[in-house]
């Protein structure tokens, strides 16, 4: 509930003027500030370890859920299909998983307004296959992101808005 709320404080401030691209030191502990390990969601083309990673946060077809003991479940993206707000509701699904770090390619600005909300670090630049993403964050190569790294409907598949074609 509360997070709902942040989401459409931030949302509805429309002179928030979000930075594109602000990247932090890469954080290779998986743990909490709290000293816990958190779970990991990277996003995927499918549902295995060796499955591409989708470049694409909010309409990436499946997260892949790995927990601090290692065990994998893969999730399928509902909102993946969405005409409008799938980053927002993408956001909410992995929060709602208890998910505490992403892996993607690139976020959008209102995916990652709701993700820093719920204090979920998203880390970018992942490639290769879920398996060699959770590998690269494991060792330090990739960015944490402190703002989204994409525009707004960037995974919509060449349809811009006000632009049909």
């Amino acid at each position: 509930m509360q997070l709902t709320c942040m989401l459409e404080m931030w949302l509805n401030d429309e002179r928030r003027a979000v930075p594109r691209v602000m990247l932090e030191e890469p954080q290779m502990d998986e743990k909490t500030d709290s000293g816990e390990e958190t779970i990991i969601a990277v996003t995927s083309t499918g549902p295995e370890m060796d499955s591409p990673m989708d470049p694409r946060f909010g309409r990436c077809t499946y997260f892949v859920i790995i927990d601090p003991s290692g065990n994998m479940k893969p999730v399928a993206n509902g909102a993946q299909s969405l005409g409008n707000g799938a980053g927002i509701e993408a956001a909410k699904q992995v929060s709602d998983l208890k998910v505490g770090t992403v892996i993607t390619g690139n976020v959008g600005p209102n995916a990652f307004r709701v993700l820093a909300a719920a204090g979920i670090k998203v880390f970018v630049g992942g490639s290769g296959t879920v398996r060699g993403a959770l590998e690269k964050y494991r060792q330090g190569s990739l960015t944490q992101t402190s703002t989204s790294t994409s525009p707004g409907h960037h995974g919509m598949g060449g349809r811009r808005r006000g632009n049909w074609r």
